[in-house]
């Protein structure tokens, strides 16, 4: 500290240090400035010394947890070499993060990624993923939060409305239903092997002309359900259908079909009928809602198909471009009656009857409760009764067969928000309670829930919000059977591909 004493000295310690400019300053006064300073390069340095070292352990801790991860990275690739059928139930996130492990160049939607990554991994892992079957679709536990799982189309990634780290889904609220406030959980997708998934997209895209979904999505595969059962499953036609039956067993096929508008369907929406007969070879098809004319029908029954001679039609009178409903034929009937025989029921065009050597067929848009349920009372008290009465009446001399849209979702399985729509059209406790009134207790058979007694199917989307897109519908359409013919029913089915309108068609096989 002598050396400190020195004024000169201090001085140019001071300036070094950063202090003021030389001015007249006794050595006193320059000491306690100087060494302040001094401390502060100190606790500086020693500063940097600890930052300095807590950089080297921390880097030495993340070259732990980067072996730790490729350890675990390791696992998981070995897990999945032992059993590749975990590629379906990640996500496609986790199929990305998977690939840039493996080193596998792969880009596109999920599917596109399961091909690449079953490709690495051989041909051994791609029959396993083929083994898949609907018995492996895990189930939900009874009493847990209720389930809304939506498909991101353009990744075919599956995304849950779940309130964790993962994702969140914003619900919007529309009229029927509620905004999406509960605790979700996800399930997993029941989905054919990638083969086939991959086969259905190729071919949906080759049949545009169908007015199938281009993009070879299926999000009816997807369950979307506010208040799921354990046993619930997601429909899918392309695994849940019988065989076909052999060629020489004598049956009949019936398609139905809620069309929303026929001239529309065949002008604006890119339609081809005939391309529907083609694929599905039907004898008999059943139309609601075409929207048409009397003065519209010879110009339809012309052009619409070729080697159905037989159709017959009938339209609304008192409203023009409302309702109507038909039934085109390859199959020559016996007789046809057009409404129930009641005038006030009958201005409307929504019953045709069409009667065959085995059964009575009736096509049949019921009437929709409409905005405000204006219309509630009148299709509970006397649409529905006088319409269960006239097929008790057909009964007697022949069974029945009832199709079309029937605006109601009977159970909560037939619907994906049965508390938001409890109060909406086609879900009111009235409507529901007279569906089973009307039809089912007086011994017709809902063909659908008979053969799927635990399968999420719909038949109606809205247009609006995509409803079609997150498979959030509803089951408004049915093929109602006489009991004395139920076992005679080969095959009850939803052709959800279809989506050419906001309903999908219908199909029947009936064993003769």
């Amino acid at each position: 500290m002598q050396l400190l004493l020195r004024c000169g000295s201090l001085l140019r310690l001071y300036e070094r240090s950063g202090g003021l400019p030389r001015t007249n300053y006794s050595c006193r006064k320059l000491v306690i400035p100087i060494l302040n300073v001094m401390s502060e390069r100190t606790r500086i340095t020693y500063s940097r010394r600890a930052v300095s070292k807590n950089s080297e352990i921390k880097k030495d801790e993340q070259t732990v947890i980067e072996k730790e991860d490729d350890t675990e990275s390791t696992l998981e690739i070995e897990r999945i070499r032992g059993d590749p059928s975990m590629l379906q139930s990640m996500t496609v996130k986790e199929l990305k993060e998977l690939t840039r492990r493996m080193g596998v160049a792969a880009r596109g939607n999920k599917k596109d990624l399961v091909s690449a990554l079953m490709e690495s991994l051989g041909k051994e892992g791609a029959s396993t993923i083929e083994q898949i079957g609907l018995s492996e679709v895990p189930s939900k536990r009874k009493g847990a939060a209720s389930v809304v799982v939506e498909q991101k189309l353009e990744t075919s990634e599956v995304i849950s409305a779940t309130p964790s780290k993962r994702s969140r889904t914003k619900q919007k609220s529309i009229k029927g239903t509620t905004p999406e406030e509960n605790p979700v959980t996800t399930v997993k997708i029941n989905k054919t092997s990638h083969k086939k998934e991959t086969v259905v997209a190729n071919g949906a895209i080759a049949k545009a002309g169908l007015g199938l979904n281009v993009d070879g999505a299926e999000p009816w595969t997807v369950l979307v359900h506010k208040k799921p059962q354990a046993e619930w499953i997601p429909y899918n036609p392309k695994v849940m259908r019988p065989p076909p039956l052999s060629k020489d067993t004598r049956a009949l096929k019936i398609l139905s079909w809620n069309v929303n508008g026929l001239k529309a369907l065949v002008k604006n929406r890119g339609f081809s009928v005939h391309e529907l007969a083609q694929r599905e070879d039907f004898d008999v098809l059943c139309l609601q809602e075409t929207k048409i004319q009397e003065k519209d029908v010879d110009v339809i029954k012309e052009s619409l198909l070729e080697g159905y001679t037989n159709s017959f039609w009938t339209c609304s009178v008192s409203k023009l471009g409302y309702s109507g409903t038909a039934i085109i034929s390859r199959v020559k009937p016996l007789s046809i009656k057009y409404g129930l025989g009641v005038p006030d029921h009958d201005t409307e065009g929504r019953i045709v009857t069409v009667e065959f050597d085995d059964f009575y067929l009736l096509t049949a848009y019921v009437p929709n409760s409409g905005d405000g349920l204006k219309r509630l009372t009148y299709r509970v008290t006397e649409w529905d009764p006088c319409l269960g009465n006239y097929m008790k009446e057909l009964e007697k001399s022949k069974p029945v067969i009832l199709t079309g849209d029937l605006n109601c979702a009977h159970q909560e399985i037939d619907i994906h928000d049965p508390a938001g729509n409890s109060r909406s059209a086609g879900f009111t406790k009235e409507e529901r309670k007279s569906f089973e009134t009307n039809f089912l207790s007086k011994g017709f058979v809902d063909t659908f829930r008979k053969q799927h007694p635990d399968v999420v199917g719909y038949s109606y989307w809205g247009y609006r919000h995509n409803c079609r897109k997150t498979n959030r519908g509803w089951r408004l359409d049915y093929f109602l059977v006489s009991e004395s013919i139920a076992e005679r029913v080969h095959d009850s089915y939803i052709l959800p591909d279809v989506s050419a309108s906001d309903h999908s068609p219908l199909g029947l096989i009936l064993k003769l």
